[in-house]
């Protein structure tokens, strides 16, 4: 392998998120990342209603996952980070119920699901790692539904805020002081069910009681430890992973 593919291995996001350390294990996650393309912000990756073949690694920017209402109204499902799946559910079911666009300008990779069954039978270990970062997801999106549900509109932001940053540690694009963040107070107020000014009087709130400033594309923790206690953050899911070699 030469020195640029082995340099692209050493920095991909899936294998940093699910812990593949050994060079026969980066090869294969390069492998599986192969084919990777551009993707424009104007441009949906996956349509809703869309009969799907194919799901997608993201290999860098932000995305969204999102459904829309019949009113002209949207409810976002998910955010999507470097390292993340994106697809796969609707893969399984060959139609896709959401739409996902671009944030940022994005690169992916395009995987069918024979590239992943080859990952799992040359690889035991890096097939459960995949399958727990698909549980990880799960869990996260459980949690905002919890929030949507029975947390306040303090409490969605705050939860929502340290759930990202603790998705982005796994990859090593953040860690417990903050970390860049190029999402709007539309994103967020579509993915917490509260409206945009309200979002931003939240936003507001944290920076005035010294416990989060989001300002200029950057989210600083300014107290993370005050907050999690208030806000009852359990990470407990989106622990580090680490791949059990037998």
């Amino acid at each position: 392998m030469g020195e640029k593919n082995s340099h692209m291995v050493d920095e991909s996001p899936l294998a940093f998120r699910i812990g593949a350390r050994r060079e026969e294990e980066k090869a294969i996650i390069e492998r599986l990342c192969r084919g990777r393309r551009p993707v424009g912000t104007q441009t949906d990756l996956i349509y809703q209603g869309q009969s799907v073949r194919r799901g997608y690694i993201l290999i860098s920017g932000w995305a969204s996952s999102y459904k829309m209402m019949p009113d002209g109204s949207r409810q976002i499902i998910d955010i999507r980070i470097p390292g993340d799946f994106m697809g796969l559910q609707s893969m399984l079911l060959r139609r896709s119920g959401y739409t996902t666009r671009p944030i940022t300008d994005i690169q992916v990779a395009e995987i069918q699901l024979d590239d992943l069954f080859e990952v799992f039978a040359c690889s035991p270990e890096l097939a459960r790692a995949i399958l727990r970062t698909v549980s990880q997801d799960g869990a996260a999106i459980a949690e905002r539904l919890v929030s949507l549900g029975r947390r306040t509109a303090f409490e969605r932001v705050a939860h929502f805020m340290l759930e990202l940053g603790a998705r982005l540690a796994l990859v090593g694009q953040g860690d417990e002081t903050g970390f860049a963040c190029p999402l709007t107070q539309y994103h967020l107020a579509d993915a917490l069910g509260l409206s945009a000014v309200h979002t931003n009087r939240i936003i507001r709130q944290l920076r005035v009681q010294g416990m989060m400033t989001f300002r200029d594309g950057y989210v600083t923790f300014d107290s993370r430890d005050r907050l999690i206690s208030l806000v009852g953050f359990d990470p407990a899911h989106l622990q580090p992973m680490h791949i059990n070699h037998p």
